[in-house]
């Protein structure tokens, strides 16, 4: 398996898992990108690929075989000394505002993205490698590519947290895995998430203040208020339906017995309809 940093966690654990019941199988995973793990599976060289952004249809007339596996959300986040983190922790920031700081560059300081006299320059990052994330995030910012957002290019999800971090004007995107630590479910230190001013007026009410620790924000995407995108689903993918005994067993054992594994890896589980479609995939 290969492919996205969103599902890679997530991957190990079902691994782990399937191998208690199944110790003759073995797993080799890798991650790379949605974009290296779409490649992959195209090629037939992995079982499946990890993909954390919607098939194209081009993917799909070459041959690409999807299953929704668990959801996931992209979200803005900023190093923790932002100079304008109150502003933004009362304000948030709008789709609005958030597409000229990504993709048209028409913001350039903090103070013009909270409206004051701060003249910090905001030091944009984004992703360098084919990105489900990246790829989500311009979707939410109206954008079909990637290559919309503007930045900084760094490598994988790890990466980009780590070059926010260390930039007191940075601000970037991540998948919520990698700002959130599972055990204490609270942020990682040096990164905060910029929450989504969803509704565009200005302020948070409490319906959109939901980012304090990792449970609240999981039932927020879960319930509908953090929205689609840049919340979505996460997928295994294969070139055609999967022949192989052992890589149907494991898709079926992920869908059914596998979903019990999904929250505490900080991850949404699927509604028993969508399970069920899934499912039916496979028959």
């Amino acid at each position: 398996m290969s492919g996205a940093f969103a599902l890679y966690p997530l991957a190990n654990k079902w691994a782990e898992e399937f191998t208690k019941i199944h110790p003759e199988v073995r797993f080799n995973i890798s991650a790379g990108g949605a974009g290296k793990g779409m490649a992959d599976a195209l090629a037939a060289a992995v079982d499946l690929g990890m993909l954390s952004r919607e098939i194209k249809k081009e993917e799909i007339s070459s041959g690409a075989w999807p299953v929704s596996v668990t959801k996931d959300a992209v979200v803005p986040v900023i190093n923790a000394n932002n100079p304008a983190i109150d502003l933004l922790k009362q304000q948030g920031l709008s789709q609005e505002i958030l597409k000229k700081i990504f993709v048209t560059s028409e913001i350039t300081t903090w103070g013009n993205a909270v409206n004051t006299a701060l003249t910090q320059k905001v030091n944009v990052y984004t992703r360098s490698d084919a990105s489900g994330a990246a790829a989500t995030w311009a979707e939410y910012l109206g954008g079909e590519e990637q290559d919309v957002l503007k930045g900084i290019g760094v490598f994988g999800d790890p990466g980009l947290a780590d070059a926010v971090k260390k930039d007191v004007a940075g601000i970037g995107y991540n998948n919520v895995i990698y700002v959130y630590d599972l055990n204490s479910k609270q942020k990682y230190p040096g990164i905060d998430v910029v929450p989504l001013d969803v509704n565009g007026d200005g302020q948070l009410s409490k319906s959109e203040l939901f980012y304090d620790n990792l449970d609240s924000l999981m039932a927020a995407i879960g319930d509908g208020r953090f929205p689609s995108p840049p919340a979505r689903e996460l997928y295994f993918v294969s070139k055609g339906k999967p022949e192989s005994k052992v890589v149907k067993e494991f898709l079926r054992w992920v869908l059914k017995e596998g979903q019990k594994f999904v929250p505490e890896t900080g991850y949404i589980t699927l509604s028993a309809a969508k399970v069920q479609s899934e499912l039916e995939k496979l028959q």
